[in-house]
């Protein structure tokens, strides 16, 4: 998903032209020959991680998906072949927005599809994963997070997640052990399985006035962020100009400066402190050197042992790349011999590299 890697994760290669036409690239041969692939998640996680509003999350996510669905319809692919293999990735915070984020998402989506592509109603479903915020996990008095979680998990699945991830307590400092990774995964089971909530119905909200006010106010929020990039002259032009992004450390600097006010109560930080700032001890995951040595090895014999055969390869990628042509069949091959060091610095010696974004 190039669009959010440029709008907040900023790890794209290439630029952001090539990287499109390379994604297209890919969804377009897998389109046609690998019908049951899911080619890419739209992602609005990253997004939210960034920093963003949760409107902000959904109207980017969604405007970043149409785009893709354009793109890919001007290529001559047909709607009802991708469209239906489009899924979403989603944050789910603690804000109230939240409560019905996805569900207008879903609504959203499904109306565009219909009458903008003409998307048949596999097309049109909004197919949807989603993760717990990591950005709401704090470090001090950690095991609230456990909390933090079990909340934004309901809001999850009151939205009607197809899946979901619960994010570890100790997150903050490490990555995950198996004592977090586990309490985290039982958060699920607890409220899907043990208790009564999900039973019956997904929402028991649903329908309510409570629900359908934010449900309003969510989707004619999200509706005036499409006009607006809209108004900048679409997805790709106003990611030329930094709007997304700009937007995004906006309400990431707001949501900080909250926290240090204390606007914005953050238990066991800003409120209810128990007066230890001594951090805990908690175990840290590391990978082990040997392990790191072992790859390091791999690497430099497999480079060895397709020294020709990727010379000859990356040849055919770079002839492919720079005649127009479908760029996804070469770099299926160039991926048996080379590695993706070797593909990525081929491939920058043709399109060039991405200027990361400030």
């Amino acid at each position: 998903d190039i669009f959010k890697e440029v709008q907040a994760q900023n790890e794209t290669i290439f630029p952001t032209e090539a990287s499109l036409r390379f994604l297209c690239d890919m969804i377009d041969w897998t389109t046609a020959n690998m019908p049951r692939w899911y080619p890419v998640s739209i992602s609005g996680y990253h997004i939210g991680e960034a920093g963003s509003t949760p409107v902000q999350q959904a109207a980017y996510t969604l405007s970043n998906g149409f785009a893709y669905a354009e793109m890919l319809s001007a290529r001559g692919v047909s709607v009802d072949q991708f469209a239906s293999r489009l899924s979403f990735f989603l944050d789910c915070g603690l804000d109230v927005e939240y409560i019905a984020l996805a569900r207008v998402s879903r609504k959203i989506w499904a109306i565009g599809m219909r009458d903008v592509f003409g998307a048949n109603a596999r097309g049109q479903m909004f197919k949807l994963h989603t993760q717990t915020s990591g950005r709401s996990l704090i470090a001090a008095e950690f095991k609230n997070n456990l909390t933090r979680t079990a909340a934004e998990l309901m809001l999850a699945y009151m939205n009607g997640t197809n899946s979901c991830h619960s994010n570890s307590a100790d997150e903050p400092f490490t990555t995950p052990s198996e004592e977090w990774i586990r309490l985290a995964a039982h958060g699920q089971a607890i409220l899907l399985e043990e208790s009564g909530i999900f039973k019956h119905t997904m929402n028991m909200l649903s329908g309510s006035p409570g629900m359908k006010a934010v449900e309003r106010a969510v989707e004619k929020a999200i509706l005036d962020e499409f006009r607006e990039i809209e108004s900048l002259g679409g997805v790709l032009a106003a990611v030329e100009n930094r709007y997304q992004r700009s937007q995004i450390q906006n309400a990431a600097h707001r949501y900080e400066q909250q926290i240090y006010d204390g606007t914005r109560p953050i238990v066991g930080l800003n409120r209810y402190r128990n007066g230890a700032d001594e951090m805990p001890e908690v175990e840290l995951v590391r990978t082990p050197r040997a392990k790191q040595k072992l790859q390091v090895e791999r690497l430099k014999k497999f480079k060895k042992k397709n020294a020709e055969k990727s010379n000859r390869a990356l040849h055919k990628l770079g002839a492919v790349v720079e005649r127009g042509e479908n760029s996804f069949p070469a770099l299926l091959e160039a991926v048996e011999v080379c590695s993706l060091g070797q593909i990525t610095g081929r491939l920058q010696e043709i399109v060039g590299r991405f200027r990361p974004m400030v």
